[in-house]
């Protein structure tokens, strides 16, 4: 349901985008209310260049009314894991950042990076392989499994990755983890990571990730925004 609460946070948000999927997570994990703009990649909104020209989802503007004004500051979170700590940080009903101990926070972090700057670009050339059916592509994948078979190890005696108990890591590496796994899914379906398949299917097949997932009318085609988790 279109929604006009002007005090509410805005995300910008592409849907099947990993990072946008992440923030969306980590809203909807926070329980937090902000109002949802769909884009495309290919026609992004002036309103989201304005608050953040580098043009990349997702982008929360969380005073858009000052954003709004020529030469005032507002409050723009354009990373993905930014905006998942704003949220949790502001409410974490499950204890994602396990506030108790704040070298946990530092370990989750450390392996998301590593998601990021590692894991990522090698999952992107797997990608490209596979798509073009380059002779590279068993070794481009095996690059993406030194990170993968990791995870795995990470999930033989504990039902999350950092432990028994779920945290942002988890959350935050699932769209990726996702992605690799269907790149090739006949592959994937037989490899040597079932702890890993467990973990995935548990995440896909949880309400939280259909909210996560729903789609909403593009902003430029219908200008109304959306109560995230409420379509």
């Amino acid at each position: 349901m279109p929604q006009s609460n002007s005090n509410l946070p805005i995300l910008y948000s592409l849907q099947h985008c990993p990072y946008a999927m992440r923030a969306r997570l980590g809203i909807l994990l926070a329980q937090q209310s902000v109002l949802i703009r769909a884009v495309v990649t290919k026609k992004k909104p002036a309103e989201m260049l304005a608050v953040s020209p580098k043009g990349t989802v997702p982008v929360l503007v969380i005073d858009h009314s000052a954003a709004a004004v020529e030469n005032c500051d507002a409050t723009i979170i354009d990373e993905s894991v930014d905006i998942m700590l704003w949220a949790l940080k502001l409410s974490d009903p499950e204890n994602l950042l396990q506030g108790e101990d704040s070298s946990e926070l530092e370990a989750m972090l450390a392996l998301i990076r590593r998601n990021d700057k590692e894991f990522k670009p090698n999952l992107e050339v797997y990608k490209l392989a596979k798509r073009f059916h380059k002779k590279s592509e068993v070794a481009d994948r095996q690059r993406c499994e030194e990170f993968v078979a990791e995870l795995e190890s990470r999930l033989e005696n504990a039902n999350y990755l950092m432990g028994d108990q779920a945290s942002l890591a988890d959350y935050a590496l699932l769209p990726f983890i996702r992605q690799f796994a269907r790149v090739d899914r006949k592959w994937y379906l037989q490899s040597p990571y079932p702890k890993l398949r467990d973990w995935l299917n548990r995440h896909l097949q949880a309400p939280l990730f259909t909210k996560a997932m729903a789609k909403y009318p593009l902003w430029l085609d219908c200008h109304e925004t959306f109560l995230l988790g409420e379509n």
